[in-house]
């Protein structure tokens, strides 16, 4: 496990470090997003789909749980598992089945900790109590396939 803290003073620097991590993705990488309402996780997912020319497409999947978005590489599966009420509802779903066939961006995912494999990134959004633009963002990565993931990612 290998932590980062990376400070975003506004929207557009978390949309650019958004770019930055789906740049380095592949096929059964999983990042989970967490934090409070309006802590940034939307405006990272704009960032993240943008880099994929997906800028167009992009819409909450609140009420379906998860939205599929296709690259020319590999599929992206964004999930909302907010309300869910726990992991066993996800398996219900197949939700572990996306997991190998595509990217998985998951917002709420700490919901679903049970469920996740024992690769992946965590990314955890805190409102800045210096001013109302800037978010901290706190990375952890977790099992060894993203050992290497931030070297010369960030800055």
């Amino acid at each position: 496990m290998k932590s980062i803290r990376y400070i975003s003073h506004n929207e557009n620097e978390t949309k650019k470090l958004a770019v930055q991590i789906a740049s380095k993705l592949n096929i059964g990488d999983i990042i989970v997003l967490t934090g409070e309402l309006g802590s940034g996780k939307t405006k990272f997912t704009e960032g993240f789909l943008t880099y994929f020319g997906l800028e167009d497409e992009i819409s909450s999947p609140t009420f379906t749980i998860v939205n599929e978005y296709a690259t020319p590489d590999f599929p992206i599966f964004h999930f909302d598992v907010y309300r869910l009420s726990d992991s066993s509802e996800f398996y219900e779903i197949g939700g572990e089945e996306y997991f190998e066939n595509g990217v998985c961006l998951i917002e709420w995912g700490e919901l679903i900790s049970d469920a996740l494999p024992s690769d992946f990134v965590h990314i955890s959004f805190e409102k800045s109590d210096v001013d109302d633009n800037s978010r901290v963002l706190h990375i952890t990565t977790y099992g060894s396939r993203f050992d290497d993931f931030f070297k010369d990612l960030i800055n």
